[in-house]
């Protein structure tokens, strides 16, 4: 975790609370954390998912692992240190948009058990909902839609998840969804069934 640098800070509240907004937007503000292989489908479903969830008027936003190296953790590789440091930042925003209740959608591979339960931490109790995209790698190497695996095993690309750097398997996740025996659509309704029966939205 970072250190606090700046100095003479004070937190500025609002008048719009938290239980304002679920009145409001008929929905609790969560983050749902995709985590899995490059491959294993985090951002197909992450997609799907938004989509379901705005066509029934819920309010939520996906945070993509390859679309935020575009621009706020554009400075960052894939170094243990940078793979930590991207998972901090998202873990902050993360928890903003949950704190303004919007259902946030992350996908992001996140290898390191340690940086996913720093990013649970922000998060107050039942705000951070973690699921393990399991799918084994051959499957995620027949898929590999961007090439990146044979690339990796060619050593064109260095600290790949999977291959020359590890993935450490969730230990307790809210949710596994196995991608190798699910199809998209029963995957998405996995964790829109998890949502509805744990009150976080209504259909």
């Amino acid at each position: 975790m970072s250190d606090q640098k700046a100095t003479n800070i004070k937190w500025h509240h609002g008048k719009i609370t938290k239980a304002h907004r679920i009145e409001m937007m008929k929905q609790k503000g969560v983050t749902i954390w995709l985590t899995g292989l490059s491959g294993s489908g985090k951002s197909t479903i992450a997609v799907e998912l938004e989509h379901a969830l705005v066509e029934n008027k819920h309010q939520a936003y996906i945070l993509d692992g390859d679309n935020i190296r575009h621009g706020l953790n554009k400075n960052l590789g894939f170094s243990p240190e940078d793979r930590a440091e991207n998972i901090r930042r998202i873990g902050e925003v993360a928890k903003l948009f949950t704190d303004a209740n919007i259902i946030t959608i992350t996908a992001f591979i996140s290898p390191y058990k340690e940086d996913r339960d720093n990013a649970r931490k922000l998060q107050n109790e039942g705000e951070f909902i973690e699921i393990y995209v399991k799918c084994p790698i051959n499957v995620c190497e027949q898929r590999d839609v961007k090439g990146l695996y044979k690339k990796a095993r060619a050593g064109e690309i260095k600290e790949f998840t999977g291959i020359s750097a590890p993935y450490e398997e969730p230990s307790n996740p809210e949710l596994t969804i196995d991608t190798s025996l699910m199809p998209v659509e029963e995957s998405t309704m996995a964790i829109l069934k998890y949502l509805e029966e744990n009150g976080y939205v209504r259909f």
